[in-house]
């Protein structure tokens, strides 16, 4: 099930995993809203720029991002980094 959420007036794209019985939030969405960030391209390429810091620090919650398929503006699916709440909080204090 593929859902939006508002957080900080934003709309955050999720995805409900069934067998793990976890909510999966779009990264770059949660990016664009911590950095005040309106335009998904900037957000998106602050969120590459953070991701290759992590690795290159050895910080495994990237790894713990995984990619699914969600709605985009133009309605087609994209497959797209998503984690959960836990990884999600770890990530978050990286910003």
């Amino acid at each position: 099930m593929h859902t939006i959420t508002i957080f900080e007036g934003q709309k955050i794209r999720r995805a409900w995993n069934e067998k793990q019985e976890k909510w999966y939030f779009s990264v770059i969405d949660i990016i664009s809203v911590l950095t005040q960030q309106g335009d998904f391209k900037k957000a998106q390429s602050y969120w590459t720029t953070l991701k290759s810091r992590l690795r290159q620090e050895g910080n495994e919650s990237v790894t713990k991002c995984d990619k699914l398929k969600l709605r985009s503006a133009d309605g087609k699916f994209y497959k797209t980094d998503v984690a959960d709440v836990e990884t999600l909080l770890r990530l978050v204090q990286s910003v």
